[in-house]
């Protein structure tokens, strides 16, 4: 039996669209065995939005996986435990190809090295700032070009908390980017170009103190506003109960705040979002540091 634990991530963080991205202490869960013949996948979570069959993207993931190596699929059992919400920003697909990576890498008995891994998941998801936080944890600074991903990896200080304010509506993907320019302005570029790099140098240093500036964002943020009632007075009331910075998690809906005071940050932003009529939820995160984790027959192997 394999299990596969892989924590979620929040991209595009601040000025670092399709760069910069973050794991965080929300997981799901994924076991998998070798059965004699056919597929069966069970979803724990009874989650009906969820594919039993050839298009669950983890399966999906696998196929292209024996794909690229030549061989056949075979017969598998696939229990998903779900923790991370669907369509909210939070990585669930980027969770979904990297459990499939992890899976077929361990069936096969292929032995691919985890930055092999990390050039796979980038080139599926077509960017690497959710697959590649989710493979290795902390915060990871990435390009592509067509051939591979280079990335810098930064351990997050342990006392960052991560308010992560989750609605009750989804966003898909494809509307959040639908609603995107095809074209900036220099002045926009340079905007966001300044705040990445501070927002860079801020991290690897620890001075949260830059943050507020360092989070700003031209490229999407202002555009999928709309798509996201109250999110302009949610992020700056947030700012309001003592955050340090504030962004747009992935495509969204989802909004995180990055805070130290963590009880009365809580206490104040549960009792605003209350006012609102989307039903939003906080979790109190941190980052993790790790990454996914595989075990085969419980041994932990990495």
């Amino acid at each position: 039996m394999i299990k596969v634990k892989v924590p979620a991530t929040t991209a595009n963080m601040g000025p670092g669209f399709d760069s910069i991205g973050m794991a965080l202490t929300m997981y799901n869960i994924v076991y998998a065995e070798e059965i004699k013949e056919g597929l069966e996948i069970i979803i724990q979570d009874g989650n009906p939005a969820i594919p039993t069959n050839e298009d669950n993207l983890i399966y999906k993931t696998i196929c292209h996986f024996y794909k690229s190596i030549q061989k056949p699929v075979p017969g598998l059992r696939i229990i998903q435990q779900d923790s991370i919400p669907h369509t909210r920003g939070l990585g669930s697909s980027a969770a979904c190809i990297v459990a499939g990576l992890h899976i077929a890498n361990a069936v096969s008995h292929s032995f691919f090295s985890k930055e092999e891994l990390v050039q796979m998941a980038a080139q599926i998801e077509g960017h690497p700032d959710n697959t590649t936080p989710a493979l290795l944890g902390g915060m990871t600074i990435g390009a592509m070009n067509e051939k591979d991903m280079k990335y810098v990896k930064a351990r997050v200080a342990e006392n960052l908390h991560f308010a992560v304010m989750i609605p009750e509506f989804t966003l898909s993907t494809e509307l959040a980017r639908g609603v995107l320019p095809t074209t900036v302005s220099l002045k926009d570029a340079v905007f966001n170009a300044s705040r990445a790099a501070l927002l860079t140098a801020s991290m690897l240093t620890g001075d949260m103190d830059n943050l507020d500036l360092a989070m700003e964002d031209r490229l999407h943020e202002p555009y999928r506003m709309s798509l996201i009632p109250h999110m302009e007075e949610i992020l700056q009331q947030a700012k309001c109960y003592g955050a340090k910075g504030t962004f747009l998690s992935g495509a969204g809906p989802t909004l995180i705040a990055v805070v130290k005071n963590v009880v009365d940050f809580r206490r104040e932003m549960v009792s605003y979002l209350g006012s609102l009529e989307q039903n939003w939820q906080v979790q109190m995160l941190q980052a993790d540091n790790e990454g996914a984790k595989v075990w085969i027959n419980e041994e932990l192997k990495y």
